[in-house]
């Protein structure tokens, strides 16, 4: 079962789609309270004018309303993602070296028959869970989780299934004092060290190192209206205009969203969502997010584990030199 959402959100460019749906509802509404008022032509009419309108919002979206539609709250979320897509999920908790973090989520599953282990960031869809999650930014804990896990899979030969959705890891001085940034880089390093497949996706939001930390597989994938960036718009606005307002243009200028990522050729593909976005349809998006793995896995189950690392390797090696872009 999904998250559920009391009702939907709008951004705010989907504003004029807001009224229409806003009107369609309101006229239902008569429909079933009056005494037999027709009112399904202009039902039908103020549908049809509002799936227009949100198709052409959705066909030129700028990379500042990518951003907007990587962090809805309404986005299925890892967690959403494990439901619908693994069978025999059993979490693992705990680094092992004194701590617990929820801002990462993993265990032992299998996807379509497969047994694997997957890892995520979750964020939690109401306030109560994304305290608990720490709204997915991981403090070292978390990614020594991750580390734990992927050297799990490898003792045991399982494909790694990894979900990011988060701005970033935790910035606070307590993440600061635990080893924040080696924790981080080992769990790089431990993902591309894996000596079986790693497919990773990314779902929302993939912020900095800490998406980075699980995000450095034999296959990236990104949700066609997620983003990937070295930092947030709003925090390169700050250093480089000392503006938060000027967040579009950096927007713009980092080259996050799927489609310049992949033009770039630093992730493998792009998997659509619906008009309107993942939280329109979140079933079919997770489904074919599950698709979209399916067809890749075979192709990595059972190569020799020297030559997938080394594969891996120069995989990310190659990105950024001349003619690899």
């Amino acid at each position: 079962m999904l998250s559920a959402h009391p009702m939907r959100q709008y951004l705010d460019f989907e504003k004029p789609v807001a009224e229409l749906e806003n009107k369609i509802a309101e006229l239902r509404q008569v429909g079933q309270d009056g005494d037999g008022i027709n009112i399904a032509d202009e039902v039908a009419k103020l549908s049809e004018k509002a799936d227009r309108q949100l198709r052409a919002a959705y066909a030129k979206l700028t990379a500042a309303q990518k951003v907007q539609v990587a962090r809805h709250p309404q986005r299925p979320k890892t967690l959403d993602y494990f439901r619908e897509l693994l069978t025999d999920y059993t979490p693992l908790a705990g680094d092992r070296l004194g701590h617990e973090d929820r801002a990462v989520v993993g265990g032992l599953a299998r996807f379509r028959g497969t047994p694997v282990m997957v890892i995520g960031t979750e964020r939690g869809f109401d306030m109560e869970s994304r305290l608990n999650h720490n709204f997915g930014m991981a403090r070292p804990e978390g990614y020594r989780k991750a580390q734990r896990l992927v050297q799990l899979a490898g003792r045991f030969g399982l494909p790694v299934l990894t979900f990011v959705d988060t701005a970033g890891a935790w910035p606070g001085i307590d993440a600061e004092e635990r080893g924040q940034a080696e924790a981080i880089a080992r769990s790089t390093d431990t993902v591309l060290r894996a000596p079986v497949p790693v497919i990773a996706t990314i779902i929302g939001e993939g912020g900095s190192g800490g998406a980075v930390a699980l995000a450095a597989g034999d296959r990236v994938f990104m949700l066609e209206h997620s983003i990937y960036s070295v930092i947030s718009p709003e925090g390169a606005a700050s250093i480089l205009w000392r503006d938060p307002k000027q967040a579009p243009a950096a927007a713009e200028a980092l080259k996050i969203t799927a489609q310049d990522l992949l033009a770039l050729k630093l992730i493998d593909r792009i998997i659509p969502e619906p008009v309107g976005g993942a939280q329109r349809l979140p079933q079919e998006v997770i489904a074919a997010v599950g698709d979209a793995i399916a067809a890749e896995l075979p192709d990595l189950v059972g190569v020799d584990a020297s030559a997938l690392v080394m594969r891996r390797r120069e995989k990310f090696l190659a990105m950024g030199r001349d003619g690899a872009a």
